[in-house]
């Protein structure tokens, strides 16, 4: 189990780096690139097969209302990210707060999970 919950966490942090990384890239000119709508599926899906495997690891101790914050973090990544996805792929212009709200909360889902203890 242990070797299947390094590799989510692999996945995990590429969707993260996904999510920001697009976010720095466009700082200039704010927009939602579709990696980002990609990489926040990716943390969803490794982050919820995370926590199925995390009470079966050996001493875990696992603090479910963090969690559950990060979860709905992700989830209104997710749900931003494809609302800005698909402006792009219409060819309207992605608000900088759609942006914006984007790579921030990604960002923030990432100080939640290594700050919060």
């Amino acid at each position: 189990m242990t070797i299947l919950f390094n590799v989510l966490l692999f996945l995990h942090i590429v969707g993260a780096a996904m999510i920001v990384g697009y976010w720095i890239a466009t700082m200039k000119q704010p927009t939602v690139h579709p990696r980002q709508r990609d990489g926040a599926f990716v943390q969803l899906i490794t982050g919820i097969a995370m926590m199925g495997i995390l009470p079966m690891m050996p001493d875990a101790h696992p603090n479910y209302f963090k969690l559950g914050i990060k979860f709905a973090v992700g989830l209104a990544v997710a749900v931003l990210a494809v609302i800005g996805a698909r402006k792009v792929k219409k060819g309207e212009p992605v608000t900088t707060g759609l942006a914006h709200g984007v790579g921030g909360l990604g960002l923030l889902n990432i100080a939640i999970a290594t700050i919060w203890h």
